[in-house]
């Protein structure tokens, strides 16, 4: 029970069906209200109806307040999973779908996007199509930083044979404007995947594979908060990255 609502409204000497007038709401919603102590109403309702009742937001919801006024390093913290394998299957997808702006794919191979998500092809293609820009930073194959990489995880699956996979994925698409790609080595320890203001971040634990790695999902809530500095990082490597489409080009020739 919400004793302190009710009690503002018996104070007030106002009913449920008064203070639901008041808010424009239906009376059983505020009947919601008392009964649910844990339910809080919308900002805009929960104003309305302290300005009724003549009560302070801080004594009829304390849990709104506390909630937006979170602050410390850990503001930007949605979620973590101790495995990214741990994550649910429909987080990726649900952030691919809801990105307007930017699409980032800073894993080493990407590799699991191609295999876990279906049609994501099809996917970045309608996004890239209606303005969002796609950018995937891939490990090069050929650096040494991979090769050693390759014999620390010690699978049969290496990481060049993962970044074939998204090399031949991506060649699919090249047609498509405002999908990019582009070689780098400074993220082999540190994968980024961004989608507009939320960000998955993996630290790649050694001998281990990606999936089997930590994970965070972030939001982003400040300036220079750990979203943008993960940001700041993955544009850092990608100015000084180099086109897939050109060093293919360079191969040929």
């Amino acid at each position: 029970m919400n004793h302190a609502l009710r009690r503002a409204m018996a104070k007030a000497k106002m009913t449920e069906t008064q203070l639901a007038e008041a808010c424009g709401i239906d009376p059983k919603t505020v009947g919601r209200w008392i009964t649910e102590p844990n339910r809080v109403p919308h900002a805009r309702h929960r104003w309305a109806a302290c300005e009724a009742l003549g009560e302070e937001e801080t004594a009829l919801w304390p849990n709104a307040i506390r909630s937006a006024l979170t602050t410390g390093p850990d503001k930007e913290i949605v979620q973590v999973f101790p495995y990214r394998s741990a994550a649910p299957a429909g987080l990726w997808r649900g952030l691919v779908t809801k990105a307007r702006r930017e699409l980032v794919f800073a894993g080493y191979t990407n590799y699991f996007l191609w295999l876990e998500q279906a049609n994501l092809a099809g996917a970045l293609r309608r996004k890239a199509e209606a303005g969002c820009r796609v950018r995937f930073l891939v490990g090069d194959p050929n650096s040494p930083i991979t090769a050693a990489r390759e014999a620390d995880e010690g699978v049969p699956l290496t990481l060049s044979t993962r970044i074939a996979v998204t090399l031949n994925e991506l060649t699919k698409l090249q047609d498509v404007d405002g999908i990019e790609g582009r070689f780098e080595t400074g993220h082999v320890n540190l994968s980024v995947f961004r989608f507009d203001d939320e960000m998955i971040v993996t630290p790649i634990l050694a001998r281990r594979v990606g999936h089997d790695s930590p994970m965070m999902h972030l939001r982003r809530r400040q300036t220079d908060g750990m979203f943008d500095r993960f940001s700041a990082h993955v544009e850092e490597l990608w100015s000084r990255g180099r086109d897939i489409r050109e060093v293919g080009q360079d191969a040929q020739t």
